[in-house]
């Protein structure tokens, strides 16, 4: 083994593994899950998410990802509609998860499932099994902290709690929302729809925890609550569930961006929502993830340190994430008067969308 240690098998842990071990390492990649599964996501891959995916050489014709090239906005019974500034992709972290982390196997990177990470400590990572040396430790772990690297989320917007299911819609639904990534805003909330492989729909949302608490804090009230609103109340109408309960997370820190400290250890490099949690609003943090696994190997190759790294990373994202922050805290404050703006305007939704991608200076910095 190299030395080098990945915690987490999703998109940056994975993309880490896979350029690393394009480069002739053998990075031992620590997945917690025994095998593929379904995570919170709302699942668009924006064009620079692909573009990171195959100058990895992972081809993700096979996978049947579905194309995207507009975006909805929606409040109340007023819409606004706008081209997107790329052709993104709607396809299942189920299923580009695991392709992605195939590839890094058969690149080179050793992949034990099923080992969940108990503790990061100085050279070392913990496990059930015992203690592994890691002098290098690339820690994907998504929103989920591990004792001994905690982040340190204080002003995030916290307080919010995430769900994910698929639908199966009816025909006519499903063909209304074709090739469009949709966004509703709710009191108290917003949710995502868009198509994803297999006819399916994704559905995710983010509601605030005392509105969750105003429909008594169940997965089939909140839905029958938000069947009622009237944009969604269209697309819901006798659709199916295709999960028997939602995939949920409680509290994410969105707008968090990890800022290097001189206590940090040399050795720890934070990738995917453990460097920054964008707000979902902007739909690229599948970019971001990808974005820095590869920033990672690049600067781990050229023997910079985590503190280099982590400087290089906010550098790239500062402006994206801040962005994004102020966006989602504004429509939940001002839902109407937002929507009503962008009706004046609608270019302006697909220029927001292009203003929280990962800019092309950052694209620049790591080779695409």
């Amino acid at each position: 083994m190299s030395g080098l240690v990945v915690v987490g098998g999703g998109l940056a842990g994975g993309a880490a593994a896979a350029l690393l071990a394009s480069d002739g390492r053998r990075p031992l990649v620590l997945e917690r899950e025994p095998g593929p599964r379904h995570k919170i996501c709302g699942e668009f891959l924006s064009g620079e998410a692909q573009a990171h995916l195959a100058a990895l050489g992972l081809d993700l014709a096979p996978l049947g990802g579905v194309p995207i090239d507009r975006v909805r906005l929606a409040s109340g019974r007023r819409l606004v509609e706008s081209p997107l500034p790329f052709t993104a992709l709607g396809l299942t972290r189920l299923a580009l998860d695991e392709a992605l982390l195939r590839h890094a196997e058969r690149l080179g990177a050793k992949i034990e499932r099923g080992v969940a990470a108990r503790a990061v400590l100085p050279g070392r990572v913990e496990t059930a099994g015992g203690d592994i040396e890691a002098p290098v430790v690339l820690l994907a772990s998504g929103k989920h902290d591990v004792r001994g690297a905690r982040r340190e989320t204080a002003g995030t917007i916290g307080g919010l709690i995430g769900f994910k299911t698929h639908l199966r819609l009816t025909a006519a639904e499903a063909g209304r929302l074709s090739g469009c990534v949709e966004l509703v805003l709710f009191d108290g909330g917003y949710a995502g729809l868009q198509m994803v492989e297999g006819g399916l729909a994704n559905l995710c949302l983010l509601v605030r925890d005392d509105r969750f608490e105003a429909v008594g804090r169940t997965w089939p009230a909140l839905l029958a609550a938000l069947s009622c609103e009237p944009h969604l109340a269209r697309r819901l109408d006798r659709a199916e569930c295709v999960f028997e309960k939602p995939v949920a997370i409680y509290d994410a820190p969105y707008g968090f961006l990890h800022r290097a400290a001189p206590g940090d250890p040399p050795g720890l490099f934070r990738l995917g929502d453990q460097a920054a949690v964008i707000p979902s609003f902007s739909g690229d943090g599948m970019a971001i993830a990808l974005h820095s696994g590869r920033l990672a190997a690049r600067m781990i190759a050229d023997g910079a340190d985590a503190g280099d790294y982590h400087t290089a990373l906010r550098d790239d994202l500062r402006r994206q994430v801040r962005l994004a922050t102020g966006m989602q805290r504004a429509a939940d404050a001002w839902p109407g008067p937002i929507l009503a703006a962008l009706g004046l305007a609608p270019r302006l939704l697909g220029l927001l969308a292009a203003w929280t991608r990962v800019p092309p200076r950052a694209l620049r910095r790591v080779g695409l």
